[in-house]
């Protein structure tokens, strides 16, 4: 897992990565895009890996963590140590 937050960065070509984190995380980011747009081959992908419910819930957590990010950062809202010491690195822009 720690390789996994170290390589995040890079998960569509890195090995700690699975095909099905790629198509998750892949969602995510068009999710997080504006416009969010999601493209047909990419819904085919996770249809092939999850259910219906999956998919539902998916786009929920995904939805969720998209407002709370959006929502934390016009006020400057920080962590509060919960993961003091881990590794956390900055996305990129």
């Amino acid at each position: 897992m720690e390789e996994q937050i170290l390589e995040i960065s890079d998960y569509a070509t890195s090995a700690a990565f699975s095909e099905e984190e790629r198509a998750v995380l892949d969602y995510a980011v068009c999710m997080t895009r504006i416009p969010t747009d999601v493209p047909d081959e990419l819904f085919a992908r996770l249809r092939e890996r999850f259910d219906e419910a999956q998919l539902v819930e998916l786009t929920a957590t995904i939805a969720q963590e998209n407002f709370r990010a959006r929502f934390n950062r016009p006020f400057e809202i920080g962590s509060v140590g919960f993961s003091e010491g881990a590794v956390c690195p900055i996305p990129e822009r």
